[in-house]
């Protein structure tokens, strides 16, 4: 081989190595910073699968398939068949998930209940008013499952990777500060309020005015955010 091709070859290694560790030095930086995953707008149900996991998200692959929310989990701990039965108000709504969370046991109960265009949303309680998961409700079918998201991959009790009580590192007013500071740069306009407890993450309403648009949550440990594009758009609660 040449000399000039020598050249050519190790200038062209050189510059290889060093796009290599950009790329690597970019993805590190970005580690924990924010996760966002997306729906489509057609109704609640379990999470589409891509290579990577949850569209759009990171982390592992939900297990199951497809289906009815909670077919992939029947009778478990991530989702409660449908009864056949439309649901159309919150109040019908409170009722699956309460089913849901005698399902789970411990004594738990469902909260807030949210109406948004792609469905309902419930908090599920403990005994005490702690909050222990968060829920969607399928309009058309009353499917029950554990949110994707949070809910699934970081709460440490009811979650996927259940681990228990792991100590925050993150306090409910320093995720909302954090919050905040994401919707700034991601979402000017909108108010992070405040944040409701769950094991290891914070959940919380963003605002626009005084109007609710959406919601969002920020990992107890690491800070990370993810925000909530699957529900769609807003339409009451329960006490509104």
């Amino acid at each position: 081989m040449n000399t000039g091709r020598q050249r050519w070859l190790i200038a062209a290694l050189a510059v290889a190595v060093l796009t290599l560790m950009g790329s690597v030095a970019a993805v590190a930086a970005g580690v924990g910073s924010q996760t966002v995953t997306s729906r489509p707008a057609a109704g609640y149900g379990p999470p589409m699968m891509g290579a990577g996991g949850m569209m759009g998200g990171t982390g592992g692959a939900m297990m199951g398939g497809s289906g009815p929310a909670g077919s992939w989990q029947t009778g478990g701990r991530y989702g409660l068949p449908g009864d056949g039965h439309a649901v159309t108000t919150t109040g019908a709504a409170t009722t699956r998930a309460q089913a849901f969370a005698d399902e789970l046991g411990a004594g738990l109960h469902a909260g807030e209940v949210m109406q948004f265009a792609n469905g309902y949303y419930s908090e599920l309680l403990t005994a005490s008013g702690a909050g222990a998961t968060e829920v969607l409700i399928d309009p058309a079918t009353g499917a029950v499952s554990v949110e994707y998201g949070p809910a699934m991959m970081w709460n440490t009790r009811y979650g996927m990777h259940p681990t228990g009580d792991v100590p925050a590192q993150v306090t409910p007013g320093q995720a909302v500060t954090d919050a905040q500071a994401w919707l700034d740069a991601q979402h000017s306009g909108l108010t992070a309020d405040d944040a409701t407890t769950f094991p290891g993450y914070y959940t919380l309403h963003t605002v626009h005015g005084v109007k609710i648009v959406g919601m969002m949550s920020v990992n107890a440990v690491t800070a990370a955010i993810w925000y909530h594009t699957w529900h769609g758009a807003f339409i009451t609660m329960t006490g509104a």
